[in-house]
């Protein structure tokens, strides 16, 4: 079982960046391919970014494709989403995930764990 936890969310003006991150319980955090989904209110819960085992293994939606940055620290058990230029249509809550296996899928089911979410509002 793997626990998640993000943090690092929070009120941005358009145009500034942050920085989330997720925790990881457990001690083959290092096997996980991780990602990041988001969901905006009255919308469905959408692929942000996602790492595999290998860090070369990225992938990005093309609406945060070279704004965000997907990164690991397998020595810390820890993700993270750098996200720069951030725009209103951001807004969302960002929950990070985890899935067994190297390679990492655009949809959501696929994933096998789950945080709570942190909130990003981006005002205009």
């Amino acid at each position: 079982q793997v626990q998640l936890v993000e943090s690092g969310g929070g009120l941005v003006q358009a145009g500034g960046s942050l920085t989330l991150s997720c925790v990881a319980s457990g001690r083959t955090f290092s096997f996980y391919t991780m990602a990041w989904f988001r969901q905006a209110p009255g919308k469905e819960r959408e692929f942000v970014a996602a790492i595999g085992p290998i860090f070369s293994n990225k992938g990005y939606s093309d609406s945060v494709k070279g704004r965000f940055t997907i990164s690991r620290d397998n020595a810390k058990n820890q993700s993270y989403l750098r996200m720069n230029n951030l725009k209103p249509e951001d807004t969302a809550v960002y929950v990070c995930a985890a899935k067994h296996g190297t390679n990492w899928r655009l949809n959501y089911r696929e994933y096998d764990f789950w945080g709570q979410g942190t909130q990003v509002t981006v005002s205009s």
